[in-house]
């Protein structure tokens, strides 16, 4: 596992936060001028390309445990059945599924006739992550934190798993940065946990960056 030398910033719980939570909604504000334009063009073609809502609105965990209903761009056909990634997602959470021999990478179960060919782009880019903004402004979510489950995937943690849910989840993280998709979920879990720990604002502000760096370049923080 790769260790982050952070310098801490020393914040009360409280302060921090506080802190953060300005911090979000300021980025919001001030990303605004880019992302408006952007929900707008993801939203057209998402319309265009296939039949179906623009946004996907699924119940997720947040911090605590409490339940929220979390936004993406849709990215595949309308009305599929969920039941082979169900079946995939609780094997993934529960160990069952290794990494495979080719760099370690975690193929999902999607079929490529089940993703849309707006879809395939707004994946790759990241780019259907970006109404969780509005979960942002809501307060549900963070801009950094651990990735929120959906309640069925929840219900199989193990009790370690749950020391995931000690603060908000986000749209990105120190696993999305360091492993993208091509990591366990124990070794996501161990990455949220890592996170947890050292917390600061100069650390959301590097897994931001690092971010960034990833959706460009197609490859995680070093």
């Amino acid at each position: 596992m790769v260790i982050i030398n952070t310098p801490r910033v020393f914040l009360y719980r409280k302060d921090y936060q506080i802190a953060k939570r300005v911090m979000d909604i300021a980025l919001c504000l001030l990303t605004m001028p880019l992302t408006l334009p952007l929900l707008a063009i993801c939203a057209l073609a998402i319309r265009i390309d296939s039949p179906g809502p623009v946004v996907f609105v699924q119940e997720r965990i947040g911090k605590g445990g409490r339940r929220f209903r979390m936004y993406k761009f849709r990215t595949m056909q309308h009305n599929l059945d969920d039941s082979c990634h169900r079946t995939f997602m609780k094997a993934f959470v529960n160990g069952r599924i290794a990494d495979n021999e080719n760099g370690g990478a975690i193929y999902k179960p999607v079929q490529a006739s089940q993703v849309t060919r707006v879809g395939r782009i707004l994946r790759k880019t990241s780019l259907d992550e970006l109404p969780q903004l509005i979960n942002v402004l809501r307060g549900e979510m963070s801009l950094v934190g651990p990735r929120p489950n959906v309640p069925w995937e929840f219900e199989e943690y193990r009790s370690w798993h749950n020391e995931r849910l000690e603060v908000m989840p986000g749209i990105t993280g120190l696993a999305q940065v360091r492993g993208r998709s091509g990591i366990t979920f124990d070794s996501i879990v161990k990455y949220d946990i890592e996170y947890i720990e050292k917390k600061s604002l100069a650390m959301d502000l590097k897994i931001l960056w690092w971010t960034v760096v990833s959706v460009l370049f197609g490859t995680g923080a070093q």
